[in-house]
């Protein structure tokens, strides 16, 4: 009865995870994966082979694992399968799968004063990115006492984390943070942040051409 069930979710699953059309048209979008590191919840939960992670991936957790799982929802928004829609009263990221359904991650947006509104598109993605900071940022910043540098290559020190997938020709990024105790509030200049694993996920199912919107 158990590999009957699994079977019988597994194939539900995999229906909502595959659509007939994305934001950029015509192609297909497919699920990078649904291991037991995607959620701990609904469906996933029945598909999860459970257990404690080993001692090398609890490590690797401490830097890129998010305090709140991702997961699998309901989501009823009008959005086309492949829309990346942004909550940030929520604080909240859905990848819109179609049939639906979607998945849920937990995001840092901005702060006060640096929250913003609007629909755009994904136009670069880029692993391990550079981070540029912005002059105005960096004047900012020496203000307070913090210089930061001009620029500052890739790597797990780095604030944009393990991927970046940059919107229109604005500043504004969604990317990963090499400071997972801040996904869920608002800490940001006004990029989207999201724990490493989770950007990562989300960036092998997105491409050039997504379409982004943010609301409040």
């Amino acid at each position: 009865m158990k590999s009957v069930l699994a079977a019988f979710v597994a194939s539900a699953v995999l229906a909502g995870a595959t659509c007939s059309a994305n934001a950029a048209g015509g192609g297909t979008i497919t699920f990078a994966s649904l291991d037991s590191n995607a959620a701990k919840t609904g469906w996933l939960k029945v598909l999860s082979e459970g257990g404690q992670p080993k001692a090398k991936t609890r490590a690797r957790r401490d830097v890129n694992h998010s305090p709140i799982p991702r997961e699998l929802v309901a989501f009823q928004e009008d959005a086309a399968p492949g829309t990346i829609v942004v909550d940030n009263s929520e604080r909240r990221l859905y990848h819109v799968l179609g049939r639906g359904i979607a998945m849920k991650y937990a995001i840092s947006v901005g702060r006060e004063g640096f929250l913003w509104t609007g629909t755009n598109a994904v136009s670069r993605k880029s692993e391990w990115p550079t981070w540029v900071p912005p002059e105005e940022m960096r004047a900012r910043e020496a203000k307070k006492g913090k210089i930061l540098p001009v620029s500052m290559k890739g790597g797990i020190d780095n604030p944009l984390g393990a991927r970046a997938i940059y919107l229109g020709s604005t500043i504004y990024r969604i990317h990963g943070t090499n400071q997972p105790s801040s996904i869920g509030k608002a800490m940001s200049s006004g990029c989207i942040r999201m724990a490493n694993e989770d950007v990562e996920h989300l960036y092998a199912n997105v491409s050039i051409g997504t379409k982004v919107i943010v609301h409040n």
